[in-house]
């Protein structure tokens, strides 16, 4: 592997770094205080990323994507990570399953989706279904052209603002492996769909204004043409090494402002970054940063190879959202009590790295694929 970046790489993480510091930074604290991003906010964000080239960055070129490789999408998502996603949001990543469209699907989801017209929100998690996702109880019957949904979501990222849901949910029972396994297809739903009513659910800590919702079918009929093709397990490993990226982005930003605030600092007539106890703190946050970050970049590099394994992507994700954890609660520490006040970034940052060891599959899950994976190797 190249350790050296790219040219184009090096010019991509300064577009980014621009976009952050000049369109997201500067409304941080109104959206931290507020809990909300004021829709002409919302509305410039998304023209801006579209005329920067990094609406979409994430998707390939054949339907106007930036058509980038993952090492160049995680260099992107770590810059992007470095505010909170309820702005960084509508610099939009359109799901990745959105590439399983097929016929009129293409023209109304896929490729407004693309140019900014439409928001999609992933419509999975459920109330008896997290970690195991297969659990879903959610039901689609199939009657005459249509598919009756019946069941509930909750925990739905962005579903308020979004154009569509995609929606998984139980259309059969397979008998063939021996056990009885449930069928999961996904249907691409219009969020003003009749007998789908949207409502938002209880507020979560991290990512102040980026909220989250339940959804509610009660007998909604969508058409048979809006089932989402065949899907295989593709866009879970990518999401994992993209939340990797994400973690690793966050706690370089609290490893520079803990530095900063050490150098800055001073007790006792001298900088508290010379005392041994703080800048072991700082030597031991750097290291695991850097092997995170190296974990992170490889992982991806082995992506664009075709060689990365679920477990590969299980240690990103495990590794660097468990090392954005210590480096963001000892950036606290490092702050002292100034760390717990919310007009200070370290704060909202060690409040927003608590959700990254849950989503895209919780630090167990990541364990016990990687467990597996060793068994099988060795068994």
């Amino acid at each position: 592997m190249d350790f050296q970046l790219t040219t184009e790489h090096r010019m991509l993480i300064e577009t980014a770094q621009a976009f952050v510091r000049q369109e997201l930074l500067p409304h941080e604290d109104a959206v931290e205080q507020s809990g909300e991003v004021p829709a002409e906010l919302a509305a410039q964000i998304r023209c801006r990323a579209l005329d920067a080239g990094l609406y979409a960055f994430n998707m390939p070129e054949s339907v106007g994507g930036a058509g980038l490789d993952a090492l160049s999408q995680t260099l992107i998502e770590r810059e992007l990570a470095k505010v909170s996603w309820a702005l960084q949001v509508y610099v939009a990543r359109p799901s990745k399953i959105l590439m399983a469209c097929r016929g009129e699907q293409v023209d109304r989801y896929l490729l407004p989706s693309v140019r900014g017209e439409k928001v999609d929100c992933f419509a999975l998690t459920e109330p008896g279904a997290g970690s195991d996702a297969a659990s879903i109880r959610t039901r689609a019957v199939y009657e005459g052209g249509y598919y009756r949904i019946n069941g509930a979501k909750h925990f739905i990222s962005h579903a308020g603002e979004a154009d569509f849901a995609i929606v998984f949910a139980v259309t059969g029972v397979d008998e063939s492996a021996g056990r009885p396994r449930n069928q999961v297809t996904a249907f691409l739903v219009d969020t003003d769909s009749d007998g789908l009513t949207i409502r938002r659910g209880p507020r979560c800590v991290s990512n102040r204004g980026y909220h989250q919702y339940e959804l509610f079918f009660d007998d909604c009929l969508v058409p048979a043409d809006r089932v989402l093709g065949e899907v295989g397990q593709g866009w879970l490993v990518a999401g994992r090494v993209m939340v990797a990226a994400s973690c690793v982005g966050q706690a370089q930003r609290a490893f520079d402002l803990a530095a900063g605030w050490a150098t800055e600092r001073h007790q006792f007539g001298r900088p508290i970054g010379h005392n041994q106890g703080v800048s072991f703190m700082l030597a031991d946050m750097v290291t695991r940063l850097r092997s995170a970050e190296l974990l992170t970049l490889e992982t991806a590099w082995r992506m664009d190879q075709g060689t990365m394994t679920d477990a590969d992507a299980a240690m990103a994700k495990l590794f660097a959202s468990e090392t954005l954890a210590m480096v963001a609660d000892n950036a606290v520490q490092i702050y002292g009590g100034m760390g717990l006040m919310d007009e200070t970034p370290v704060e909202r940052i060690w409040r927003n790295a608590r959700i990254e060891r849950i989503w895209e599959g919780t630090s167990e899950i990541q364990r016990q694929i990687i467990g597996k994976s060793i068994l099988r190797d060795w068994g």
